[in-house]
């Protein structure tokens, strides 16, 4: 069994693991918890009164953060035409269409995000057993499968993300960095929690919203009381 390392069970001292703390609380612990050299991402889990295995009750959906993410996303788009120039101008990092997927086929994966125009799909549907697992496969739903190419590009660049309820109820999203500071992190975390809100199912009863925990990338994850969100949100 792997051992936690020094720094890591120090900063977890600070912590009472059964103790729901305010959103401000939280996240003033996570941010002077954070210890790696490098600036670590800040996570947000949300549990939800959901069963996704029934369709009516998956949540998923998309946000451009007030502040991004703090990542570089690379993205590729598949087109032809005019919209390769499109995508090339709007700052797409790899444009393509056979070519593309012949390569990705090959083992290529240096991107992070697939955008594509709909007479592509035929193409990029070869991809899916590939692109699926991954999350990087391109839907119509979370805007990724379009003829707006230039708007889908800069989303990306912009700091979007895509989310969606794992097979345990639970949705995982980055909130941006560390080095963000507690406000901008905090604005980009009511924007989430909005959207993830007004997206419960109509056919989910009960607690909709039923855990929240942030966590630093190599840090312990902080509870927030779920009952202070929607006193957030106001």
């Amino acid at each position: 069994m792997a051992k936690n390392g020094k720094k890591y069970v120090e900063v977890k001292k600070k912590i009472d693991p059964q103790k729901k703390y305010t959103v401000e609380d939280a996240l003033g612990l996570v941010l002077e918890s954070a210890y790696a050299k490098f600036d670590e991402s800040v996570d947000v889990a949300l549990r939800l009164g959901v069963d996704p295995r029934h369709a009516d009750q998956m949540v998923r959906g998309s946000i451009v953060l007030p502040h991004g993410t703090g990542k570089t996303t690379r993205v590729l788009v598949f087109a032809k035409g005019e919209k390769v120039k499109e995508a090339e101008e709007a700052g797409a990092d790899f444009v393509g269409a056979e070519d593309m997927a012949e390569k990705i086929q090959g083992g290529w994966l240096e991107f992070d995000k697939v955008i594509a125009t709909p007479d592509m799909m035929g193409t990029v549907g070869k991809l899916g057993r590939i692109l699926g697992p991954r999350g990087m496969m391109p839907n119509p739903k979370l805007g990724t499968v379009t003829f707006e190419v230039a708007k889908a590009v800069g989303e990306m660049k912009a700091g979007r993300v895509d989310f969606r309820v794992d097979k345990v109820g639970i949705v995982h999203c980055s909130v941006g960095k560390v080095s963000f500071g507690s406000d901008k992190i905090l604005d980009n975390l009511k924007a989430l929690l909005e959207i993830v809100l007004k997206l419960k199912p109509s056919s989910s009863k009960g607690t909709y919203l039923k855990s929240v925990a942030l966590s630093s990338t190599m840090g312990p994850g902080v509870k927030i009381d779920p009952v202070e969100v929607p006193q957030l949100l106001k």
